[in-house]
């Protein structure tokens, strides 16, 4: 996991002034709800990339089965409609779990087509346990300081080792948030997610996930039908692997993207002279890797760190770049500053980092069974580890508390579902996170769903990242409910953006859009 860039600027421009919500729809039905939900008083928290965003906040049951007991917090964000149309509340999440949304909120109204954007309240939120939401979890801070053990557990001595530091974890969440733990997962956030409906005064929601939040969007429809507007689920979760088996399906699709970028530095052996046979580079990295387990580079870049570090690249190939610099100057020059400044900028976990991977865990240990014999596992990933050893043992450890983890597991929730209006779900074939078969699954179990799909791309989080014929279709949608129909399986194709280049500056990657959504978005759904 990564340093978020999800959280307002420190730097922000903050105005004077508040604004209190007012409902969006007066029946007497929903005036009656209106005024038993809670009020909301906006503030405006202007950045200076985000100049009309305005915040607040909103108390919710820590057990919404017991509404008058312990409240907790939610934070959210707003970019206000500005047209005479107006389509309601837009909610908009970037996954996870453990994902801050605020500052998406922003993003998404500055990147959508500006006469689109005016027609909705686009509405951030920071999920329970998260962020500026309160409490903000942080089980174990530090659990991520390097040099960690290597992940591969080459001897009996390394997997004691990274076992306990998972026991270690769970354990410190349960001692530290005993409490608080039942009620962090996805269905309270389901329920926190119609709380901020009411609030606002709106009779439908109309949102905007993507990578777990997908999963998240679809159980909020399989339980409230009829609060659904507008569906989009972008980079989607396989609902019916959650959690373990995708992860599983996760390791293949990394390392064949890990492989996709070894293909991508032989193209470019004119800049990074380590030649141009792609199994031989691939070769060269694993070489790197057993080099960093006997020496950290920097006293902080093990076997392990550098997994985190290419990570990244599985999810959004404008890194690339950067990665093959790093890697090129470790093997040519044996130079390791810019592989150490790589981990620093791309796998360095700060608080935000700590605060993200509590939630994460809590969410997905909570949300469904794991196996709880740990031979199962190491069975299962020693399978998958000779087939694609990439980040299959970083993974599994990523993951491995839920195997001690102190709360029991709720059911998996069937999003099977034919009650929904029109839903649109993109994907790409290449994806690595949520691999291609979840966007598939979906749109099976949503009748009525229309797939786009970009056809031989393997980014993670596709619309408003530069992409014209996608957003096309999204901006199509978000308008007047139009989608694409198609006969097949698949209803709409669109090609990907071309890789980049190996002269990609830093300047250049910063005015993407592809490099600012994935900032916000992170890393390890």
């Amino acid at each position: 996991m990564r340093k978020r860039a999800a959280v307002l600027c420190g730097a922000a421009v903050v105005v004077a002034g508040t604004i209190t919500a007012v409902p969006a729809d007066a029946s007497p039905s929903h005036t009656a709800e209106a005024a038993r939900a809670a009020k909301l008083t906006w503030k405006t928290c202007a950045t200076t990339d985000y100049p009309t965003l305005q915040c607040a906040s909103l108390k919710v049951p820590l057990d919404h089965d017991d509404p008058g007991g312990e409240q907790i917090t939610l934070a959210l964000s707003r970019v206000p409609h500005t047209a005479k149309t107006y389509q309601g509340p837009l909610l908009v999440n970037p996954g996870g779990p453990g994902g801050s949304g605020l500052t998406l909120a922003g993003y998404v109204a500055s990147a959508l087509p500006k006469a689109v954007a005016a027609q909705y309240d686009v509405i951030g939120f920071d999920p329970r346990g998260v962020g500026k939401s309160t409490p903000a979890l942080d089980c174990r801070p530090g659990h991520f300081a390097p040099v960690r053990p290597d992940s591969v557990p080459a001897t009996a001595a390394i997997e004691r080792a990274n076992v306990q530091r998972a026991r270690s974890f769970a354990a410190a969440c349960g001692k530290k948030y005993a409490s608080v733990l039942p009620h962090i997962n996805t269905l309270s956030a389901v329920r926190d997610m119609d709380a901020i409906r009411r609030a606002v005064g709106a009779q439908q929601l109309n949102y905007f996930g993507y990578s777990y939040g997908t999963y998240l969007g679809a159980v909020y429809a399989k339980l409230h039908p009829q609060r659904v507007r507008r569906l989009v689920l972008d980079s989607v979760v396989d609902p019916t692997g959650v959690w373990y088996e995708d992860n599983l399906a996760q390791d293949y699709a990394f390392n064949d993207r890990h492989r996709a970028l070894m293909a991508w530095i032989a193209k470019h052996d004119a800049t990074y002279r380590l030649g141009t046979d792609p199994g031989k580079i691939e070769a060269e990295w694993y070489a790197m890797r057993a080099a960093l387990a006997k020496k950290p580079a920097g006293g902080k870049v093990g076997a392990a760190e550098l997994e985190d570090t290419f990570l990244p690249g599985g999810y959004y190939n404008g890194y690339w770049p950067y990665l093959a610099e790093a890697f090129a100057a470790y093997v040519n020059d044996a130079d390791a500053g810019p592989l150490v400044e790589a981990y620093e900028n791309f796998a360095a976990v700060d608080a935000p980092g700590d605060n993200g991977y509590s939630v994460y865990t809590s969410v997905q240990c909570r949300d469904a069974s794991w196996p709880r014999d740990w031979d199962e596992w190491r069975s299962d990933n020693r399978a998958v580890h000779e087939k694609a050893p990439f980040m299959t043992w970083n993974n599994a450890w990523y993951n491995a508390p839920c195997a001690f983890w102190p709360t029991r597991p709720l059911d998996r929730v069937n999003v099977t579902n034919g009650k929904l209006p029109p839903v649109l779900l993109f994907q790409a074939t290449g994806d690595a996170a949520t691999p291609y078969e979840g966007g598939a699954t979906v749109h099976a179990l949503l009748r009525g769903s229309s797939l786009v799909v970009e056809e031989g791309g393997g980014n993670h989080g596709i619309t408003l990242s530069g992409n014209t014929c996608l957003d096309k279709h999204l901006a199509a949608y978000l308008t007047d409910g139009t989608v694409p129909r198609g006969t097949g399986a698949v209803d709409a194709v669109c090609a990907p953006l071309p890789d980049p280049g190996p002269q990609t500056t830093k300047a250049a990657s910063d005015k993407a859009d592809g490099s600012t959504l994935h900032g916000l978005l992170g890393f390890r759904d």
